[in-house]
């Protein structure tokens, strides 16, 4: 039996694995997937993605299935009641970045048409071929992380630091940061 070979940061918990499998690294330009990337990855800040990955259904029936324009008109009511939902990571100034960063994400829609534009455009629609042999060559931020990252905040954005937007980048296929030894690394060139 021939073992598959996958990035070895994944190899140790089932979701992780199907996650790896079939969305990470994946070039997303639908606007609502990609906002459900930003708030995992804002709610991920400071924790581990498999302890978002976790929570994903939790935080898709808390956030009405990751749609920013409800979540931009969020009253003070539900935000308490979010902040209840232990479900979720009750973190106040991440639930408030939530509706901050779904009424930005606006914003930048109006201007761009969409986000994805608006993201996509940095890279001129085509994904960052990375060449990593090993886990510990990828970086965990980039001079075009850095830029994209320094621009969302001028554009009111929070918990959006270089860091995230790199993990963001990856998430959304905007880079391929699978490793040269990994079944998805050819899959996704």
């Amino acid at each position: 039996m021939n073992k598959v070979n996958r990035c070895k940061w994944c190899e140790i918990d089932p979701l992780y694995i199907k996650y790896h499998d079939t969305e990470w690294g994946v070039p997303v330009h639908n606007d609502q997937k990609i906002f459900e990337f930003l708030l995992l990855e804002t709610f991920q800040a400071g924790l581990s993605w498999i302890t978002i990955l976790k929570k994903r259904e939790s935080f898709r029936i808390a956030f009405d299935n990751f749609d920013y324009k409800k979540i931009a008109s969020y009253s003070e009511e539900k935000m308490k009641k979010l902040k209840s939902d232990s479900n979720i990571i009750r973190n106040l100034l991440k639930i408030k970045a939530a509706k901050t960063n779904a009424i930005a994400f606006i914003e930048v829609q109006k201007e761009f048409g969409t986000f994805s534009k608006y993201l996509w455009n940095y890279i001129d629609n085509k994904p960052i071929q990375n060449h990593f042999k090993r886990i510990n060559e990828i970086p965990a931020n980039t001079p075009l992380s850095d830029e994209i990252s320094k621009d969302l905040k001028k554009r009111g954005f929070k918990f959006v630091g270089s860091t995230i937007i790199y993990a963001h980048m990856q998430a959304m296929g905007m880079v391929n940061d699978h490793t040269i030894d990994c079944f998805r690394y050819n899959e996704l060139q």
